[in-house]
């Protein structure tokens, strides 16, 4: 057998397979861009600090430059054994009403609950009541949304006088006052006048029971009711804005 040319050609072999490692390096992806946080800021220890903490994440969320704070390993280890939130917030179930994308906010910075509608009963409102009765959180913002399905499937099932099926039935009977309020004057677009309603009333119901309302009467505790559009992503404030 004939062996001269096998060195030279071992070398062109290995030669070869190195290019195409190289090559084939270089169409792997880029390892991933870690988002940059800004840090954590104080906990305001006010519902008028707290308040403006957050519509100045929805000033951001607005804009697109957010400071995405807080959302980071170290975040994460700081906050494994103990929380201290400044905000409660309970909004919709909506997809696309996330109140922690939508104030800009970190991790173990809001309580959030989301119910179809922000509808209320004893097992919402007790978990609204956590964090202000049991850790002195000085905000709830109550927050609904435009275009919200919910409302929509209540309103028109209280109109018609036909029960939703299994325990979407629920909702629909937690948002009776609003919907009697807009059956009064609906107003051009009736289901948005609900949704009005609907923060408006649980907004003032939350302000106004038997255990919410000392901390409000002293100043403790600021409860807002909030509209979000889905078109511009602003907060509106309708009611409840600390002083």
């Amino acid at each position: 057998m004939h062996t001269a040319g096998l060195p030279a050609r071992r070398g062109v072999l290995t030669g070869g397979l190195a290019a195409a490692v190289v090559a084939l390096s270089g169409c792997s992806s880029p390892p991933p861009r870690k988002v940059a946080t800004a840090a954590p800021q104080p906990r305001p220890a006010t519902p008028q600090a707290a308040f403006t903490r957050l519509m100045e994440g929805n000033k951001r969320w607005v804009s697109g430059s957010l400071d995405h704070p807080g959302r980071d390993p170290e975040r994460r280890e700081l906050t494994a054994e103990a929380q201290d939130p400044f905000g409660v917030v309970l909004s919709c179930i909506d997809s696309r009403v996330a109140p922690e994308l939508i104030f800009d906010t970190g991790l173990g910075d809001l309580y959030v609950l989301r119910t179809g509608g922000q509808a209320v009963g004893p097992v919402v409102t007790g978990s609204v009541e956590y964090g202000p009765m049991t850790g002195g959180t000085p905000l709830v913002v109550v927050l609904g949304h435009q275009r919200c399905g919910a409302v929509e499937a209540a309103y028109t099932s209280l109109k018609a006088g036909k029960p939703l099926p299994g325990n979407l039935e629920a909702l629909a009977k937690a948002m009776v006052p609003a919907y009697e309020l807009t059956a009064r004057n609906p107003g051009a677009d009736p289901v948005d006048t609900m949704t009005h309603h609907q923060i408006k009333v649980t907004a003032d119901d939350l302000r106004t029971n038997s255990d919410l309302g000392p901390l409000v009467a002293k100043g403790a505790l600021g409860v807002v009711g909030a509209y979000y559009s889905l078109d511009t992503g602003k907060v509106e404030v309708l009611t409840g804005a600390p002083a």
